[in-house]
């Protein structure tokens, strides 16, 4: 399979062309390039914001940023659900307390 390297300068050129035009396959073929070459271009545009490619230590940094972004949104749905847990468990032991005494009168909270 041939690889052909295509400039920065080309890859913009055909992604701003492609969201000018809006017809994808008729710019690949003015360009002499492969639409999925060119629907390639056009995802990694819309993902990373430009189709330039990252130096390796950018795209290093960039993937371990991911990475904890990552890490931390999933953490973060742990703690929400894991607070959740606590204010079911707050609400029972509110309702039984309340089932306990019922002349317990609870101060008025502003919510």
């Amino acid at each position: 399979m041939k690889r052909n390297n295509y400039s920065d300068e080309l890859k913009e050129q055909v992604v701003y062309e492609c969201q000018q035009i809006g017809n994808i396959a008729l710019v690949a073929r003015r360009h002499g390039i492969s639409k999925h070459t060119v629907y390639a271009w056009l995802r990694k545009a819309k993902k990373n914001g430009s189709v330039r490619s990252l130096p390796k230590n950018k795209k290093k940094e960039y993937h371990e940023i991911k990475r904890r972004v990552n890490k931390l949104g999933t953490e973060n749905n742990q703690l929400k659900k894991l607070m959740a847990e606590k204010e079911l468990e707050l609400a029972i032991l509110r309702d039984l307390r309340d089932q306990a005494d019922p002349s317990y009168h609870r101060p008025e909270v502003d919510k």
